[in-house]
């Protein structure tokens, strides 16, 4: 849900609102149609699309309901909440690419549910119910000042696994019948929101807890746009990938490998260890005060006189050069690596090269797509966004407590017979996720990539 330059949109805030209406809400089902007894865990790959730059967003395409209908959700690894707007009636909805969910009456999730109460308490610690009857209201504000209120349901999320098997669990999410979000005139390019975080709510945990995929989430961006997201570890290359552990951050309950030192072409820039998560909802990387600052006086410091400080109203630090730039390859000799390594992990290193914090408007300028975070309130919080994970597999492993991230070629989607690693190559596409659609593309596959 990134909402331009100025916020970064994927953090969320859970505000528990208790409505005077209670609505009569048979406990749903949550079995769907689900794995046998006994079946092996699998995996699920699936295309993103979207991009950092002018898009702002990835987002992936799920199917839901039956019988299963499209929608675009923004893939957001910063909130736990997935929802849809929808027609409950609407009060307040975007325009969005598809038509608005309809839930029926049998589909709605009772207060003293547990996933209600999951709800409720991962944020606030609060739930009560004042009837069996009551609904599950709630309203859940976003760090770009955007909000959906809404009421939580369930329903059948169609998929197609990497063992060949199609199936089509009962998920909660919620049901946004009161958005605020972006302008109300314009197309959202997305229905709603697709939340991976970590609490029991996400559809990662719902999904581990239907016996269907590890409780293990990754994604790959690619710079070209698009890439892919992956529920499960079957392709996830654990010996090669760099690993820190997961930390608990001070800022709730999202994905950190914990602090980090930064440095500049290869040199330390004297600032105090950095808080770190990880989000895919923010396009752009934030740093707090004291680090933002200290990285754009090594940059400015750095530059030669090939480059001017122009404004842009595309980011609030662009350059220009002699010509109009056409990509970030034509000045990334300009700039150097930023690296953050982690204490938290043995040699737990992110490079940040200068295509992975910089892009290239539609002007010819190229811009830093490192924000300062402390003017949009995230205080001392330090955000890996979009920008930054491009071209990088990068893994949450709630399994094993651990998040990880490799160079790899997004625009590539595994090979399904090869899926056990990146040895063997890649091919497009791998299988259809979205049940009932044809891939339009013929397969084409890629030998593997350079060691």
């Amino acid at each position: 849900m990134a909402a331009g330059w100025a916020r970064p949109a994927g953090f969320a805030l859970l505000v528990v609102v208790v409505l005077a209406a209670a609505a009569s809400a048979d406990r749903p089902a949550r079995g769907g149609l689900s794995v046998t007894a006994g079946a092996e865990e699998s995996s699920a790959v699936f295309p993103l699309y979207g991009d950092v730059y002018p898009h702002g967003l990835y987002y992936v395409a799920m199917s839901i309901g039956n019988p299963p209908r499209p929608y675009f959700l923004d893939v957001d690894t910063g909130s736990d909440l997935t929802w849809l707007q929808c027609d409950a009636p609407c009060v307040s909805c975007s325009k969005v690419p598809h038509p608005l969910y309809r839930p029926t009456k049998n589909k709605l999730v009772p207060c003293v549910d547990q996933m209600c109460a999951a709800l409720h308490g991962g944020l606030t610690g609060r739930h009560k119910c004042d009837s069996p009857k009551q609904q599950c209201d709630y309203e859940i504000k976003y760090a770009d000042q955007g909000s959906s209120l809404g009421v939580l349901v369930t329903d059948s999320f169609a998929l197609r696994l990497a063992n060949s098997s199609i199936v089509r669990p009962g998920l909660a999410f919620g049901c946004g019948y009161d958005q605020q979000v972006g302008s109300s005139t314009e197309v959202s390019a997305t229905d709603g929101v697709l939340g991976l975080g970590s609490g029991s709510v996400s559809l990662l945990s719902q999904l581990k807890q239907h016996g269907i995929t590890k409780n293990v989430v990754g994604h790959c961006l690619s710079t070209r746009g698009g890439g892919f997201l992956f529920f499960g570890d079957d392709i996830v290359p654990y010996s090669r990938a760099t690993w820190a552990p997961m930390a608990r951050s001070t800022s709730r309950n999202y994905y950190s490998p914990g602090s980090a030192n930064l440095y500049f072409g290869g040199r330390p820039l004297g600032v105090r260890p950095m808080e770190v998560v990880f989000d895919s909802g923010s396009s752009f990387t934030y740093f707090s005060a004291q680090p933002y600052q200290a990285l754009v006086d090594a940059i400015k410091g750095d530059l030669s006189k090939n480059l001017k400080e122009v404004p842009d109203h595309s980011l609030p630090l662009c350059w220009k050069g002699k010509k109009p730039f056409k990509s970030v390859l034509d000045v990334k000799k300009e700039f150097k690596t930023v690296v953050l390594s982690f204490s938290n992990g043995k040699k737990a290193l992110m490079e940040i090269p200068p295509e992975n914090y910089l892009i290239v408007t539609k002007y010819g300028n190229a811009c830093l797509g490192i924000l300062n975070g402390s003017e949009v309130g995230l205080k001392d919080l330090n955000i890996v966004g979009d920008i930054t994970m491009q071209d990088q597999m990068v893994i949450y492993d709630n399994e094993r407590g651990q998040i990880g991230w490799i160079r790899a070629p997004c625009d590539r989607i595994p090979n399904d017979n090869t899926i056990h690693g990146f040895e063997d190559g890649y091919c497009w596409p791998q299988f259809p996720n979205i049940i009932g659609y044809q891939n339009e593309q013929s397969e084409v596959c890629y030998s593997s990539i350079t060691k």
